[in-house]
C-alpha cells in the first residue's frame, strides 16, 4: 500500500513536471518564432524557398569556400498542384547563402530527378494530361537554372516512362542515368545532401 501511494505521488509530480516542461517549452518557441521574424524568399529565387536570417551565427560560414551540392529528387510532391519540397530545398539552398553575404559565384546547386518526381519537369501541356493542372513547378525550376542551378533528369526514367526531351521544362538536363549524373556532379565537387 505503501508503494502503490508512493507511485501515485510520484506519477503525479512526473505529470505536473512534464506539464510545466510542456508549457514552458510551448512559451520557449512562441518567444522564438516571434523574435525570429518571417521567412521570406529571395534574393535569386523567388518562387519558393523562404529562408529565415541568422543573427550572429555562432558557427561560420567562410565567404571563400564553393558551396556546391546536389540533391536527389525521387519523390513527386504529395499532391499535384502543390510544389515538390526537395525543389524549394533548392532554392532555399541558393537563397540563405546569397542572403548571408556569399558571393553568387561561389554557390552552385544541383537537383538529380528520377522516378515519380520525374512528371514534375514536364511542360505545362504534358503535365496537364497526367494531371489535370498546369506544373506548379515551373516558375521554382525555371527561377533555379536562372540563379545558377540545374536540374538533371534520370535518362533511364525518361525512357521507362515514355519522356522526351521536347516534353520537359526549358533548362532541364537530360542525362544517362541519375548514378551517372550522381557521380560526375560529386566528381566535380558537389556534396550530397541526404533528406
Amino acid at each position: 500500500m505503501i508503494t502503490t501511494t508512493h507511485t501515485t505521488v510520484i506519477t503525479i509530480t512526473t505529470d505536473r513536471a512534464m506539464r510545466t516542461s510542456s508549457l514552458s517549452f510551448v512559451m520557449l518557441t512562441v518567444f522564438a518564432s516571434a523574435a525570429a521574424g518571417q521567412a521570406t524568399t529571395g534574393p535569386i529565387v523567388n518562387a519558393g524557398g523562404p529562408t529565415y536570417s541568422v543573427a550572429n551565427p555562432t558557427f561560420e560560414t567562410p565567404m571563400d569556400r564553393l558551396y556546391k551540392a546536389v540533391f536527389e529528387l525521387r519523390a513527386p510532391a504529395g499532391s499535384p498542384d502543390r510544389t515538390n519540397q526537395n525543389l524549394n530545398t533548392m532554392a532555399r539552398y541558393l537563397n540563405m547563402h546569397a542572403r548571408a553575404g556569399v558571393p553568387r559565384e561561389h554557390v552552385r546547386v544541383a537537383g538529380v530527378v528520377h522516378g515519380g518526381a520525374s512528371l514534375e519537369l514536364l511542360k505545362d501541356e504534358y503535365y496537364q494530361a497526367a494531371h489535370g493542372v498546369d506544373n506548379p513547378n515551373k516558375d521554382l525550376i525555371a527561377e533555379i537554372i536562372a540563379g545558377g542551378g540545374q536540374v538533371i533528369l534520370c535518362g533511364q526514367t525518361a525512357g521507362s516512362r515514355g519522356i522526351d526531351a521536347g516534353q520537359l521544362l526549358p533548362g532541364v538536363q537530360l542525362a544517362l542515368s541519375a548514378m551517372t549524373a550522381m557521380t560526375v556532379l560529386q566528381q566535380d565537387g558537389y556534396q550530397v545532401i541526404l533528406w
